[in-house]
């Protein structure tokens, strides 16, 4: 029983790893010489950012982007970039995590995601180190692969909740963080960086000079009253964190305004939609495609949505809304918005740094036009300062 059961784990653990080894092959393939033809696009805006990234086989776009989004910060405050080290708040995510899953006895769902609020508070608490003290890969791999590692830890928390002595040791979690940094590596307690020593915290705080309280979450719900907070009802809040809620067009206006301002913007959403190419390095929202996608109508339609500018589907908050509640918005992806640009035909896209390493004519950006960005953002972080002050306003009352 036991060697059927170890079995079946190697299998489910090759399953995991085959499908993300297939998915760094598509976006390796994933290259179209003609994308820059036929959209062709003019800076409007465009916010100072650290070099593109790669999350390797890792659910962890929220830290990355999360992380280039501080980095971004960092350059507006100090005028110097610099790079974060994107797996210390994962590590530090983690412990949190499993601690909430323990206490409430497993009924949360387990895994590499997270949202930006996880970035911050992390930050906040734990603090921050830069990449050059911290890589998070403990063994010979240029990339980070959590296959292995997450399927392990949590096969030690469901034992851990479903032991059968009454009790739960007191050593849990001392051992849980044993079994996490055997993997990603334990990260120092101290560090010299430019000439100076620091504490991840003493980094954070008197170093880089960020502020956790500066920024702000916020989407668009109607199930929920706007100008207020509420919780953010996605999978991967597993820290129960509240956002604000304004309405759709708000979010653009607030994004369009922290861009004039040399204000980035962090940007959680879901690419799983047909408009999404990172091959093209686009996103856009069909102005209509057959229900039936088996047809000949419906394939024609889908090898011409990308030969260049095309009418958009007008989205307003009850279609957006919809697609939430029907699961067809899910929080599947975070990127960082860095600037603004229009196509050839005027149309207005916002610049998006993705964290897939360079894998596209735009050198890792895809550009998501505002009909795409209202439709299928779950949520935003931004400085309270790039807020427009007649929206501020309403979330302070």
């Amino acid at each position: 029983m036991k060697k059927l059961v170890f079995s079946i784990l190697i299998f489910l653990l090759n399953l995991s790893i085959f499908a993300q080894d297939n998915l760094i092959n598509a976006l390796e393939k994933n290259k179209s010489d003609s994308a820059k033809k036929k959209f062709q696009f003019t800076t409007i805006y465009d916010i100072e950012k650290t070099s593109v990234k790669a999350q390797g086989k890792s659910g962890t776009c929220w830290s990355y982007s999360g992380n280039s989004f501080l980095e971004s910060e960092y350059i507006r405050v100090k005028g110097n970039q610099l790079d974060l080290a994107d797996i210390f708040a994962v590590r530090c995510a983690l412990i949190d995590k499993a601690e909430t899953y323990v206490r409430l006895h497993g009924n949360l769902g387990w895994g590499e995601g997270g949202a930006f609020h996880d970035v911050m508070n992390m930050y906040r608490k734990y603090g921050a180190l830069p990449q050059s003290a911290y890589s998070g890969i403990q063994y010979d791999s240029k990339i980070n692969n959590f296959g292995e590692m997450m399927a392990v830890l949590e096969g030690y928390l469901k034992g851990i909740i479903s032991n059968k002595s009454g009790k739960i040791s007191p050593l849990w979690k001392k051992n849980f963080i044993t079994l996490v940094d055997s993997y990603l590596g334990a990260p120092p307690a101290d560090f010299e960086f430019e000439g100076k020593k620091y504490t991840p915290k003493s980094f954070a705080d008197n170093y880089l000079g960020i502020k956790a309280d500066d920024y702000i979450e916020i989407s668009s719900f109607s199930h929920v009253p706007f100008y207020e907070e509420s919780l953010l009802l996605v999978p991967d809040n597993w820290s129960f964190d509240k956002v604000w809620n304004v309405k759709m067009t708000e979010m653009t206006e607030i994004i369009d305004y922290a861009l004039k301002n040399n204000y980035s913007v962090a940007w959680a959403t879901d690419v799983s939609e047909k408009g999404f190419s990172w091959k093209n390095g686009v996103a856009i929202v069909p102005d209509s495609l057959p229900e039936d996608n088996r047809d000949d109508e419906y394939q024609n339609k889908m090898k011409k949505i990308f030969d260049g500018p095309k009418p958009e589907l007008v989205i307003t908050q009850e279609m957006r809304q919809k697609a939430f509640d029907n699961y067809e918005t899910t929080d599947d992806h975070g990127m960082h918005i860095t600037g603004l640009a229009k196509d050839q035909t005027g149309r207005e896209y916002y610049i998006v740094k993705n964290s897939w390493g360079e894998k596209n004519d735009h050198k890792g950006y895809i550009y998501v036009t505002k009909a795409y960005l209202m439709y299928k953002t779950t949520a935003i972080l931004v400085n309270k300062n790039g807020l427009p002050s007649a929206i501020k306003s309403k979330l302070t009352k």
